[in-house]
C-alpha cells in the first residue's frame, strides 16, 4: 500500500492499551508520519484541550465510548463540547452498537466497531471525516458571513420563501423601519407588504437574470403608512428553501423632494414669465401716460382722465407684483 504523506494531528482517547497499539500499527501502515496524541482518560483529554496549544492543530478525535472516568451519553456530549469544530469518530465493541449509532444523532461524525476494524477501513473514516468536516467549517464560515451581512446591513432586507411568499428572515434595519417585530414579520407574507403585481416583476426579473433587477414598489408599513421603495433582489437557497432576498432602499422622502423642487422650477418659471410679459403691458401704459401728462396742451379734463387711467394702471402693476412676491414665498418656503 503507498503511504499518505501529508500530515495527520489525530488524537486518541483509549483506555485499552492493546486497542491502542492496533490503532497506532494500522495509522503508521497507511500515513507516513503521523502525529498522535494519546490519553487514557477524559480527564487527560480535558488537560490536553485547556493547557496545550498542540490541541488547536488536532485534525480529528478517535474516541472510545467507554473511559474509567467517564462514558456513555455524558462522555460524547463532554468531548463534542470541547471540540466544536473537530470531527468525532466513535470506537466501540458490538455490545455497544445500537448507543454507538445514536452517538451520530448527538454530532459524532462516525463509528468503528473495534472487531472489525482494519488499516484501509480506518485510514478512509479518518480521510472521509477530515475532509467532510473542512466542508461543514466553510458552510458554517459562509453562513456566518451571510448573518453578518444580513443582519448588518444599514438598509431592510427580507427573506421570503419563493413558492408561498412567507417571510422567512428579517433584519434589524426592517424591524425598525417597519414597525413589526421579528415574530410578527414572521408570522407575513410578502403580500401583507407590497402588491402581488410587484412582487411578480421582481419574481420575472430575478429569474431571468435580469443585471438592473431593480423594481419600484408601494410598501406598507405596520401603522398603515405607504412608502415607496427601491428594491433589488437574488435568488438563494435557505435552509434548504428557494428563497428570494431583498434590499430595500426607502425613497419616498427622496421623491417629496425631488416633486418640490419641480414645483418651485414651475413657479419659478411662472414668475420669471409674469416679469417678462404680463409686467410690460401696465408698464408701457404708465410710461405712455406719463409722456402724454407732460404735454402742456392737455385741458384740464384731458389731465383728469389721464390721471385716472395712470392710476388703474398703477394698481395693476401693484397687483402683479404683490402676485409675484406671493409666488416666491411659495419657493422659499
Amino acid at each position: 500500500m503507498i503511504k499518505d504523506n501529508r500530515t495527520y494531528k489525530i488524537a486518541v482517547v483509549e483506555d485499552n492499551l492493546g486497542d491502542f497499539i492496533l490503532l497506532q500499527d494500522y495509522l503508521e501502515e497507511t500515513v507516513i508520519a503521523p502525529t498522535i496524541y494519546h490519553f487514557n482518560c477524559y480527564k487527560d483529554f480535558y488537560k490536553f484541550y485547556e493547557t496545550d496549544s498542540n490541541f488547536n492543530e488536532v485534525d480529528i478525535v478517535l474516541l472510545d465510548l467507554s473511559l474509567p472516568d467517564k462514558n456513555g451519553e455524558v462522555l460524547v456530549k463532554d468531548v463534542l463540547k470541547i471540540t466544536p469544530s473537530l470531527p468525532v469518530v466513535a470506537l466501540t465493541g458490538f455490545s455497544d452498537i445500537c448507543f454507538a449509532v445514536k452517538t451520530l444523532s448527538l454530532g459524532v461524525y462516525d463509528y468503528l466497531l473495534k472487531d472489525d476494524l482494519t488499516a484501509t477501513i480506518l485510514y478512509k473514516s479518518i480521510i472521509y471525516n477530515i475532509e467532510r468536516n473542512k466542508n461543514l467549517v466553510q458552510l458554517k464560515e459562509s453562513e456566518h458571513r451571510y448573518s453578518d451581512l444580513f443582519q448588518l446591513s444599514p438598509q431592510p432586507m427580507f427573506v421570503y420563501d419563493k413558492e408561498n411568499l412567507c417571510i422567512l428572515d428579517v433584519n434589524k434595519a426592517a424591524i425598525d423601519h417597519y414597525g413589526y417585530s421579528k415574530e410578527e414579520f414572521l408570522q407575513l407574507t410578502v403580500e401583507n407588504i407590497t402588491s402581488l403585481e410587484c412582487i411578480n416583476e421582481l419574481k420575472n426579473k430575478t429569474e431571468d437574470n435580469t443585471i438592473e433587477n431593480q423594481v419600484l414598489c408601494k410598501h406598507k408599513k405596520k401603522n398603515g403608512e405607504i412608502i415607496t421603495v427601491d428594491v433589488r433582489s437574488n435568488e438563494i437557497d435557505f435552509k434548504n428553501q428557494k428563497a428570494i432576498v431583498i434590499l430595500i432602499n426607502d425613497i419616498t422622502e427622496n421623491l417629496k423632494h425631488i416633486e418640490a423642487i419641480e414645483f418651485q422650477n414651475q413657479v419659478l418659471k411662472e414668475i420669471a414669465w409674469t416679469q417678462s410679459h404680463i409686467v410690460r403691458s401696465p408698464l408701457a401704459r404708465l410710461m405712455g401716460l406719463v409722456e402724454i401728462l407732460s404735454n402742456e396742451n392737455n385741458s384740464e379734463s384731458e389731465k383728469k382722465e389721464m390721471l385716472g387711467y395712470l392710476s388703474k394702471s398703477a394698481q395693476e402693476l401693484d397687483e402683479i407684483i404683490t402676485d409675484i412676491i406671493n409666488k416666491s414665498k411659495l419657493v422659499e418656503s
